[in-house]
């Protein structure tokens, strides 16, 4: 442990731990979206799923103002522990394809073929939850690491 979060850390870290929890919410709503059934009525299925992953994209791009921003997380993080470096590039790497594979979805939603790949778009947005579910791992891990505080966030 480098030292513990000073009293404006901790507010961030408080703003990351309900940001992350409004992820989390997000993110089952995608995946009861996904789930439910497209046959019956595709036009309400891709309304719910699109709705589900504009809500995801809103507050992914969130936590990366959070974390990237100019007084976001991980500038204080390269500035008091450099040591790291190489965990917020690789979380900053994942928010570059996170965002690409978010724009990806919502396109191919809207788009006129989404009847034809229901299931490419389920199994796109199922890997998009897991990769999700990875990245908030190892961003408590990088916090936890740095400050000895679990942001948890869980619902």
């Amino acid at each position: 442990m480098d030292e513990s979060p000073s009293a404006s850390d901790r507010e961030l870290l408080e703003e990351l731990r309900r940001h992350r929890a409004e992820l989390r919410e997000s993110m089952s709503a995608l995946e009861d979206a996904l789930a439910s059934p497209a046959v019956s009525d595709l036009s309400r299925w891709t309304q719910r799923v699109e709705a589900a992953l504009a809500e995801v994209s809103g507050d992914f791009r969130a936590h990366v103002d959070l974390t990237e921003g100019p007084k976001g997380l991980y500038l204080e993080l390269l500035q008091t522990s450099p040591r790291l470096a190489g965990a917020v590039d690789g979380l900053t790497r994942d928010h570059l394809l996170v965002g690409g594979q978010l724009d990806d979805l919502l396109t191919r939603v809207a788009g006129p073929d989404v009847v034809a790949d229901v299931d490419g778009v389920r199994s796109s947005a199922t890997a998009l939850l897991g990769r999700l579910v990875r990245h908030r791992q190892r961003g408590a891990d990088l916090v936890f690491e740095a400050y000895e505080f679990d942001i948890g966030g869980e619902t």
